[in-house]
């Protein structure tokens, strides 16, 4: 009962010890009780990307029932780890248990969204960047406390998580169908650029499928054009380049210009956008794939990833921005301020999407007559 204590200590306004030791086990009060969900789930977070790393997720997906040695064997892991592991996916109802045989069982309907392999999509990638999050805890505090922002190079697997995060919500097919048309102009040829292409996924999947289009990607970091390069080593219409693109001198350059979540966190994301016009030539298109959510904080009160989002956004995309000398607008920047932008900047015919695969992000589809 110890973290309940402290629980309803913090929150209950003068209670007592004595009143505390008569409340029965689970009489919390309700913020308390949610504290508590908090701290379990949070936990439980770890464990799954944990899960998701090692592949016991995709070992266990046979959906038999085996000991903690049989699974750690299975994994090729260390038994005891494994064991502690399974308590907490036991303790957290993701996986089943028999008491009389010693047996731990991943249910069909639980491993359809976990680990690498997760047929109907991994929920279990995600749960990377509390680890990722975490290391940078303190210099955070210490950004509270004398402002200024950190480095992606702060970021343990920032680039690691961020290529497979992006795998997930990529869908190359459903973006290109958002423009009429489109299609047909890539497969005639058409110049196309990624601003903010990280490993480059994107351009990969594109140079492949229109091999008459000519690709281009630009990244301020040199170690992931380094590794998109040697992704695409066979394909001939692709280049990457290391490019600050706060500073992208191209005019009239590109048919069709793409940003997948890259733009909340750049410096200023105003002269990103004015320079990504400018690089446009009459009759091109720019598509902005970047987080959905509301410009004010009461109006993301029900938003399903408001919590998740205001904590990546403070602990990364914003302090980034501001470690760079840059206005730090954050993730959560929001549908409204997006389109004032993205008009600012001189485009006169923006459209808003959401894709039913992806909950995290919208695509905005704009035009300059």
């Amino acid at each position: 009962m110890c973290l309940a204590h402290t629980a309803i200590a913090n929150t209950t306004n003068g209670a007592t010890a004595a009143a505390i030791d008569e409340m029965a086990d689970g009489d919390l009060p309700p913020f308390a009780a949610d504290l508590l969900d908090t701290l379990n789930k949070a936990g439980t977070a770890i464990m799954l990307s944990i899960g998701h790393r090692t592949g016991l997720f995709d070992t266990m997906r046979a959906g038999d029932a085996r000991s903690s040695a049989g699974w750690a064997t299975a994994a090729g892991l260390d038994e005891r780890y494994v064991r502690e592991w399974l308590g907490a996916m036991v303790s957290a109802g993701i996986v089943e248990v028999d008491p009389m045989l010693a047996t731990y069982r991943l249910p069909p309907e639980h491993a359809a969204f976990l680990g690498q392999n997760a047929p109907d999509g991994s929920m279990t990638s995600m749960m990377q960047w509390i680890g990722v999050l975490a290391p940078v805890e303190s210099k955070i505090v210490d950004c509270f406390r004398k402002g200024g922002g950190l480095s992606y190079g702060a970021f343990h697997r920032f680039h690691d998580v961020m290529a497979e995060e992006g795998a997930l919500t990529l869908d190359v097919d459903a973006t290109v169908a958002l423009v009429p048309g489109l299609a047909a102009r890539l497969e005639a040829g058409i110049d196309v650029l990624d601003v903010g292409c990280g490993r480059g996924r994107a351009l990969r999947e594109l140079a492949a499928r229109y091999p008459n289009s000519r690709f281009t990607g630009y990244d301020l970091w040199a170690e992931a054009v380094a590794h998109a390069r040697q992704l695409a080593v066979g394909l001939n219409n692709v280049r990457f380049m290391t490019v600050d693109c706060m500073n992208m001198d191209d005019e009239d350059t590109f048919d069709l210009i793409f940003t997948f979540d890259a733009v909340h966190d750049q410096p200023h994301p105003d002269r990103l956008l004015a320079n990504i016009r400018r690089a446009l030539r009459p009759d091109g298109v720019y598509i902005m794939q970047d987080i959905w959510a509301h410009s004010e904080h009461a109006d993301n009160v029900d938003h399903p990833l408001g919590p998740f989002l205001y904590t990546i956004s403070c602990m990364h995309c914003m302090t980034v921005s501001l470690g760079q000398g840059g206005v730090g607008l954050g993730a959560v920047w929001g549908e409204e301020l997006a389109r004032k932008l993205i008009a600012e900047a001189g485009f006169d015919d923006t459209r808003m999407h959401r894709l039913p695969h992806d909950i995290q992000n919208a695509y905005y589809v704009c035009r300059a007559s």
